[in-house]
């Protein structure tokens, strides 16, 4: 059965760093995209970035561009979301999530029905 769970989140001041795990058990992470994604109260859950099967193709929101850095390590099972320069607009719960596919060199930052998620971690900015 394959389960995600995040870590990482925190409290951080403006400016600072996190950098953010997704143990991911249950399947071999092979044959499957990741994608960062998260939510405020109120607004709906956003992609922030993405990182295909094969690890050679990734993508990232505007807003996060140059700041954050995806990666992947299938060895340790593990999805990572480095994250700098952080800002008080960053506050939001970060989901993992996982989505089969067979297309090696692409992933998607837009929610899925067949992504498979995380429970999510709290990250908030602040002074």
């Amino acid at each position: 059965q394959l389960h995600l769970v995040e870590s990482g989140g925190g409290l951080v001041q403006p400016g600072g760093s996190l950098r953010l795990s997704c143990l991911a058990s249950g399947f071999a992470l092979d044959n499957y995209a990741f994608g960062w994604f998260r939510q405020v109260p109120g607004k709906a859950r956003e992609g922030v970035s993405c990182i295909s099967s094969s690890g050679s193709s990734t993508n990232y929101a505007d807003s996060v561009k140059g700041r954050f850095l995806i990666s992947r390590d299938n060895a340790k099972n593990t999805v990572y979301l480095q994250m700098n320069g952080l800002r008080p607009e960053d506050t939001a719960v970060y989901y993992c999530a996982a989505r089969a596919t067979i297309v090696q060199g692409m992933c998607v930052m837009t929610v899925r029905r067949d992504h498979a998620w995380g429970q999510g971690t709290q990250v908030t900015v602040s002074s």
